[in-house]
């Protein structure tokens, strides 16, 4: 099911509460007020139980949120109840470390490829994974992997994201600070690691 009224800015934060209720979970707690979830990850209750309600009633009065339920109905909403294969393109100094990162399986993801265009990198292993030619991009429908992470350099971005999408590829993880046009029907999230770190001096203290 597919919430159309949800804001952009609601699905951001839902993957914020899922690992903090997660981690909840680990710890053997049951029931969490708005509240006391707000205190734990950093933000409004008033938040939290406005997202929440676009959803229906996920809390009972007197006892709280269900974090086992929360959990389910959020892995749900974000369609991550199903698992999900992506591609690693480019296995640099950024692309090794997306590689090894251990955060991707907490909400279900699984690098299952890595390709890269230079041959000295090309069946070498991290993680179990070879690294394959990126000419072998064409074989991920068949591998059923329509999820892809961009990690390379901003010349070849454009060019990659061609490729990926020809290949099958309905969602792009761009690491890559470039704009990447696509169609419609395909997602793209940028992440800019320096443009974010440029906006931190703006609320420093002077």
């Amino acid at each position: 099911m597919r919430y159309y009224r949800i804001s952009d800015e609601t699905v951001r934060r839902l993957p914020i509460y899922l690992r903090g209720l997660l981690f909840l979970a680990e710890q053997g707690q049951q029931n969490i007020s708005s509240r006391k979830l707000a205190d734990f990850l950093g933000v409004n209750s008033w938040q939290i139980r406005k997202d929440f309600s676009y959803f229906g009633g996920f809390g009972t009065r007197g006892v709280g949120y269900s974090i086992e339920k929360l959990i389910k109905q959020i892995n749900k909403i974000l369609k991550l109840d199903v698992g999900h294969k992506a591609a690693l393109v480019g296995v640099g100094n950024l692309g090794s470390a997306v590689l090894i990162y251990p955060g991707f399986r907490i909400y279900g993801f699984d690098i299952a490829a890595a390709f890269d265009a230079n041959p000295k990198k090309v069946g070498r292993k991290i993680r179990n994974i070879t690294i394959e030619d990126i000419s072998n991009l064409q074989t991920l429908k068949k591998r059923k992997i329509n999820l892809a992470i961009i990690a390379v350099p901003r010349d070849a971005a454009q060019q990659t994201a061609d490729a990926l999408i020809k290949a099958g590829v309905k969602g792009i993880l761009n690491f890559s600070p470039h704009y990447i046009a696509v169609p419609k029907k395909v997602k793209v999230i940028t992440i800019d690691i320096a443009m974010d770190l440029a906006r931190l001096p703006y609320y420093m203290p002077t």
